[in-house]
């Protein structure tokens, strides 16, 4: 019997998502982005499950076994370093997909739950990449957990029975790296699931576009227009990736986690992966241990408000110059408080993070805010503007 695919529901769906769905004639190359964070993910699961068939979860073991995959296991080098690389990769895209919603103010209204579950998304990629950093057992792995995990002891009340649950000891032993090497298999899976979601808010809303203008008439079919866009933005990042893959694997890394980790040696400066340099900074920033937890989960956190200090409906920037320049000037604060977040814990760093982080949090809320009533108070005056041009 012929099955006549296009009466099947599953087909249905698949065409009306994949192929036939409407998105705007005016899409850059930033809205392929997300497309390449998912081939990311696509790319971290695959190798991580093969590394995990190598991998040997026990402090004495772990980075014997990670010296053998490298050494011994066929092309377990480039799983290695295509699975490593793959983290810095994902975090470059999430990145970018992150500035293109805040610079063309994707997350209003009607995308307001898109915007939270890329957010819920992010960190959760924040923990898994932390928890894998740990795997390797390597002396920045284990001095970096037990900096991070030690945070956890400045909760009032609560927060040395989780440092402890964290542990399952006094210190950073072998049951916390079994607990990492669980979380670390368990939870991209749990982000691909989320993944989907995403992908399904966003197709229940439509796309935004550089214009920010909602129109249903001018739209294209997906197929096989933005294929071929999504494709020649696969091209490039599988190239730039490649180049960091074959001829610069470790230059994202640390040279101290190719050491053995040693419980009885600290090394003179401990620092996390690049991507978590910016908010390293801001929990450095704060002289108070439990001010700088605080300071450093708001930091994640105030994202989620974020749709509700700036609901300005105008979207397009090149409509708004005054929030451009400081959206720009806020990019600038990133980068420089990632740059910091590796230097060492010393004046002049410790007064430049901390007027880093005062800048940080002043745009996502005060900033953002009087941003937003000043260009209300422009478009309502142009508005009535013209109206009392054409009634005169």
């Amino acid at each position: 019997m012929r099955i006549r695919w296009s009466k099947a529901p599953i087909a249905d769906v698949l065409s009306s998502h994949l192929v036939d769905y409407p998105s705007p004639t005016n899409l850059g190359y930033l809205w392929g982005v997300g497309s390449s964070a998912g081939l990311c993910l696509g790319i971290q699961i695959v190798t991580g499950i093969f590394l995990a068939m190598h991998y040997t979860c026990h402090v004495d073991l772990a980075f014997a076994s990670v010296e053998h995959i490298m050494r011994d296991v066929n092309n377990g080098w480039i799983l290695r370093y295509a699975h490593a690389n793959g983290a810095s990769m994902f975090f470059i895209m999430v990145y970018i997909h992150i500035g293109r919603g805040l610079y063309y103010t994707s997350y209003g209204y009607p995308r307001l739950f898109l915007w939270y579950s890329g957010v819920v998304i992010f960190i959760l990629m924040m923990a898994t990449a932390f928890m894998g950093y740990v795997l390797p057992w390597g002396q920045m792995s284990f001095w970096g957990a037990t900096v991070i995990t030690n945070l956890f002891s400045a909760i009032p009340y609560v927060g040395e029975s989780i440092s402890f649950w964290l542990w399952g000891g006094f210190s950073v032993d072998n049951a916390t790296l079994n607990r990492f090497f669980s979380l670390h298999y368990l939870l991209p899976f749990l982000i691909a699931g989320l993944a989907i979601v995403h992908l399904a808010l966003l197709h229940l809303e439509g796309s935004s576009n550089p214009l920010g203008v909602c129109t249903k008439t001018d739209k294209i079919s997906f197929y096989p227009y933005f294929y071929l866009k999504d494709l020649f933005g696969f091209i490039v990042f599988l190239l730039f990736f490649s180049y960091f893959l074959f001829f610069e694997p470790n230059l994202m890394g640390h040279p101290d986690n190719y050491i053995r980790a040693n419980a009885l040696v600290t090394p003179t400066h401990i620092v996390p992966e690049w991507y978590f340099l910016p908010f390293y900074a801001i929990l450095r920033s704060i002289p108070d241990k439990l001010g700088g937890v605080l300071c450093m989960g708001l930091a994640l956190v105030i994202f989620f408000f974020v749709p509700f200090i700036y609901t300005n409906n105008v979207k397009g920037p090149q409509f708004k110059p005054i929030f451009s320049f400081f959206f720009w000037c806020f990019v600038g604060n990133i980068l420089l408080l990632g740059w910091l977040g590796g230097q060492v814990v010393e004046e002049p760093f410790i007064t430049v993070s901390q007027c880093s982080t005062i800048f940080y949090f002043s745009y996502l809320t005060f900033i953002l805010y009087f941003i937003n009533r000043f260009e209300v108070s422009v478009t309502n005056y142009l508005q009535k503007e013209y109206l009392d041009s054409l009634t005169n």
